[in-house]
């Protein structure tokens, strides 16, 4: 994975390296283009999309303006994400850009983040699931089975995950498509039923446009949530220098395009006071344009296909990333533990917690869904807030000084990915930074008792981590400078 990278010149003591960059030599059995593609996709359309409308209702279509303002949001942490993956090469994503920039803590704390976002996502993602399931069995919402069918749906992908890479590979491919047609024919020849009486007021929550927009870009960023994941798994990417890239714009890009066009055909299709109360906002606005049920259906099916989509891809996410920091002794030895190349651990671990998540959240919470989302919100944003500026801060002390033209491109793109990300945060609501900041500062004594572990103050030499050595050893190699291979 990743050791810290060095920007200086390599030693003249050492012989010129005879290799072959990092991304040439990546061993054989990784995935190219299509496939980070489809794992940008297939993360970031889950069923979150099938549920948003509904979560964006009791703002009005003063939501569209939120949604378009995100959009260019996250398309600046998409080229953001590009630019550092050329970088900053090996799994991990957020994780390797922030310990690249800030050292040890700062890769500590991203890593956390990200891996509270990963499963608490997944909690989320499976609740709106639950909704489409529901379409065909358990339609009186009855809580206990409603939790019984999000395990389902929480263990299935974990299980996929465990079997291989190569089985996620396939099912993501197949899943990302299946989810991708139905979704553009909504966001298509649905906008030929849209009736202006069915959007209601165009600020609908009684609020100023500015606090509407806020809020509810918080929760439209839910929706975008996943655009790294190419970035978090290059480690597994063939090419990764020109693939990771790639694959989190073009990603980006064909979901923006469905979402925003998606969520106007519901709006124009399903009434104001009936969408606050749906379940399962694109049945109902695929029954209204057809008429009868199989058309609702048919949507409901689309949608549990996307909704394991994402969490086959969320699920691999949930091991890569403390994998990855676990091979650099930033996180518990036992994460980088792996069998046949699957994070075991880190996998069934984190399954748990959002099971449990999940559990907790229909038994104690109303807003099931959008309390899940302003969550995983907050603990996601941290995460970008630290790569946009650690991307800034190369550029600004070791950036193209002479190509002045790209240097103010690049800076612009990066600041806009900060403001962004902290306009998202201040969205999100008062509840939901108290818990996320919450459970970020809990890792702060699991941090502690790492660097006690091995009797260490402050920063240190970091080196690649031997999963059969360390877990019985203490001792580290020295450090040999090298980037990873």
């Amino acid at each position: 994975m990743s050791t810290r990278m060095n920007n200086e010149a390599p030693d003249a003591a050492q012989p010129a390296p005879q290799a072959p960059p990092p991304d040439k030599a990546a061993p054989t059995g990784r995935f190219g283009l299509p496939t980070a593609t489809a794992l940008v996709i297939g993360s970031v359309i889950g069923t979150g999309v099938f549920a948003l409308p509904s979560a964006l209702a009791p703002y009005g279509p003063i939501s569209l303006v939120a949604f378009v303002l995100v959009t260019i949001g996250a398309l600046a942490l998409a080229f953001t994400f590009g630019a550092l993956s050329k970088r900053v090469p090996g799994s991990g994503g957020p994780y390797v850009y922030a310990r690249d920039a800030f050292g040890d803590f700062g890769g500590f704390l991203n890593a956390w983040s990200y891996w509270i976002t990963a499963w608490a996502g997944n909690a989320a993602i499976v609740v709106a699931w639950v909704g489409y399931v529901e379409v065909f069995w358990n339609s009186g919402h009855a809580k206990t089975w409603s939790i019984v069918i999000a395990m389902v749906g929480l263990w299935i992908p974990a299980a996929i995950n465990l079997s291989g890479v190569r089985s996620m590979a396939v099912t993501q491919i197949v899943t990302s498509v299946l989810k991708f047609v139905p979704l553009l024919f909504m966001a298509t020849i649905g906008l030929l039923f849209i009736r202006v009486h069915n959007f209601g007021p165009f600020n609908a929550g009684g609020t100023s446009a500015g606090s509407a927009i806020s809020a509810a870009a918080a929760i439209a960023l839910f929706s975008y949530i996943g655009i790294e994941t190419a970035s978090v798994a290059a480690g597994r990417v063939r090419n990764p220098r020109r693939n990771v890239g790639r694959a989190t714009v073009l990603g980006t890009i064909g979901c923006a395009v469905v979402y925003i066009l998606g969520t106007l055909t519901v709006f124009g299709t399903v009434s104001n006071a009936a969408l606050r109360k749906s379940s399962a906002p694109f049945t109902d606005s695929a029954d209204a344009i057809f008429g009868g049920r199989w058309a609702g259906q048919t949507v409901a099916v689309a949608a549990i296909v996307s909704g394991l989509g994402a969490l086959i891809g969320w699920t691999l996410v949930v091991g890569e990333m403390p994998m990855a920091a676990a091979k650099d002794r930033l996180f518990p030895a036992v994460f980088a533990r792996t069998r046949r190349g699957v994070p075991v651990f880190g996998i069934v671990s984190s399954t748990l917690l959002a099971s449990v998540l999940t559990a907790v959240s229909y038994t104690r919470f109303e807003k099931v869904f959008t309390t899940l989302v302003l969550l995983s919100v907050v603990t996601a944003v941290i995460p970008y807030l630290f790569s946009a500026g650690a991307q800034l801060y190369w550029l600004l002390t070791r950036g193209r000084q002479t190509q002045w033209q790209h240097l103010v491109r690049d800076c612009g793109v990066s600041g806009v990915a900060l403001v962004f990300s902290f306009w998202s945060l201040a969205g999100s609501g008062y509840q939901a930074v108290y818990y996320g900041t919450f459970c970020l500062l809990l890792g702060l004594p699991v941090y502690i008792w790492l660097k006690v572990g091995r009797g260490e103050y402050g920063e240190s030499l970091v080196v690649p981590f031997d999963s059969t050595a360390a877990l019985t050893s203490p001792a580290c190699p020295p450090d040999t400078g090298q980037l990873p291979q």
